[in-house]
């Protein structure tokens, strides 16, 4: 089921790099990995006794219309660009997935059945909304009930219909000859027309159309600027992964999107023509966020905050970057996490426990090994991209910037790196992972920052130290790189 990593690949990979053919090889183990998930929902579901018999029954229903509109889909469409593979590999899917399977675990309590009867009727719902979207994508007749809840009822890829009902409402869908009507109780009918590739457009002010950036590349299919998807953030976690939220977008916000995404093509091009190839492959959407409070200093420095999450292959979380240049920075930082991420799943690379004992110059606290070898590879694809930059010298007005943004993330690498060969956890596949990091490191030291950047790194590196060992007096933990 899932192909091999080859060990050229994996050498492509470790040096923060990986060709056309390694990066469809992530993406189709992904691919396969988030299908076997969704097939694992269905087979929870008629396994469990948390599934009420009408959800269960609606679960087959919708999945009959999926294959249905696989069979009847737009003739010629290769398999792989189909509405419904498009629909099922969604990012914010797998959250979707993960969610439903903890819900249909059995309850440890009376009150426990309770609660996640409700939350799992909800999210059983929202297949419902997204099976519908896929099916008026691929251009299947159907009519359907459909459910809201919380006032708004998201159909994935098309829009959302606010309802003005703060519970659970009833929405009944049809879609024929290429519109979808929806029709909620004492309301007016809400007509719905299709965009070609993403979006749907409505005269009714109560619909809100889905909204997408053009392609990175002219012939890449649009990107989808996830601002509605109810999944698009840890479910009831404002603080996910130390953000404030996802934020919905108003029509300058979205503006503001794209004005930074219109020159982010070129800037990752100046960051090696791979960098450009592996966000146009490896993006699937972008999650608009808010900048916290407690940002970090890389966060900051970027110009905005970012996360990936390892259930949502494809998307990267971020708040409005301030221009272009920073927005690739974070493309490049997170990508090389969901690189990593899927590496770690194809190969055991260590087999390091999860104490947080290790000395990581662009964080405040301990991190585990796992977690120093994502920073170490996401950091190092950084200098890269900023020593790339810095050579072309094209982009007179960032020229500075880049060499201070390499020599920094450069020294901060050299600093983590002793401890990362060191360890006697990694497996075979890992130590040739950490031996190409080591090579790619060294072989950007030939070409080295001015000395007055350089300088400074090395000194940026050296404080974060004093303050880990002022930090942990006479800890173990402390400095171990």
């Amino acid at each position: 089921m899932f192909p091999p990593l080859p060990d050229h690949a994996l050498a492509e990979l470790g040096a923060t790099g990986g060709g056309p053919a390694t990066l469809d090889l992530l993406v189709r183990d992904q691919d396969s990995r988030r299908l076997l998930l969704l097939r694992a929902v269905l087979e929870a579901a008629d396994a469990s006794t948390e599934c009420p018999p009408a959800a269960r029954q609606r679960l087959h229903e919708d999945w009959a219309l999926l294959e249905e509109a696989e069979a009847l889909g737009a003739p010629g469409v290769a398999l792989h660009r189909s509405p419904v593979r498009a629909a099922l590999c969604r990012p914010l899917l797998g959250p979707w997935a993960r969610r439903c399977l903890q819900g249909l675990a059995p309850a440890h309590s009376a009150a426990d059945h309770e609660r996640r009867q409700g939350e799992l009727a909800e999210d059983l719902a929202h297949f419902s909304a997204l099976v519908a979207a896929a099916a008026v994508r691929a251009g299947v007749p159907f009519a359907v009930r459909l459910t809201a809840h919380g006032g708004t009822l998201v159909l994935p890829s098309l829009g959302a219909l606010r309802t003005g009902h703060r519970g659970h409402l009833r929405v009944d869908a049809v879609h024929r000859n290429g519109r979808l009507t929806l029709r909620r109780p004492g309301e007016p009918d809400v007509r719905v027309v299709p965009e070609e590739g993403f979006g749907a457009w409505s005269d009714s002010r109560a619909w809100t159309p889905a909204y997408a950036l053009p392609g990175l590349r002219p012939d890449d299919p649009p990107l989808p600027l996830e601002d509605l998807d109810p999944y698009r953030a840890a479910h009831g976690d404002p603080q996910c992964y130390g953000l404030t939220g996802p934020a919905t977008l108003d029509d300058g916000q979205r503006k503001h999107w794209l004005q930074a995404w219109s020159g982010t093509a070129a800037a990752l091009r100046l960051g090696g023509e791979r960098r450009l190839t592996e966000a146009a492959t490896l993006l699937r959407c972008l999650v608009p966020l808010a900048m916290p409070d407690r940002a970090s200093d890389d966060d900051r420095a970027r110009g905005s905050c970012s996360a990936t999450r390892r259930e949502a292959f494809g998307a990267v979380l971020s708040s409005t970057p301030p221009d272009a240049t920073r927005l690739a920075a974070t493309l490049v930082h997170e990508l090389h996490h969901a690189k990593l991420a899927v590496v770690s799943e194809m190969l055991p690379l260590h087999h390091a426990d999860g104490r947080a004992r290790y000395f990581a110059p662009w964080r405040p606290d301990p991190r585990p090994y796992d977690g120093l070898l994502q920073g170490a590879y996401a950091h190092l694809a950084l200098a890269d991209f900023h020593q790339h930059r810095a050579l072309d010298g094209t982009d007179r007005a960032h020229l500075d910037s880049d060499w201070s943004q390499f020599a920094r993330y450069h020294a901060q690498v050299g600093a983590a790196l002793p401890a990362l060969v060191g360890s006697a956890e990694l497996t075979p596949p890992g130590r040739k992972f950490v031996e190409c990091l080591v090579e790619a490191h060294a072989r950007m030291a030939e070409h080295p920052a001015p000395r007055a950047h350089a300088v400074r790194a090395r000194e940026y590196v050296s404080a974060a130290r004093r303050l880990w060992a002022q930090r942990l007096p006479g800890d173990p933990r402390a400095p171990l790189a």
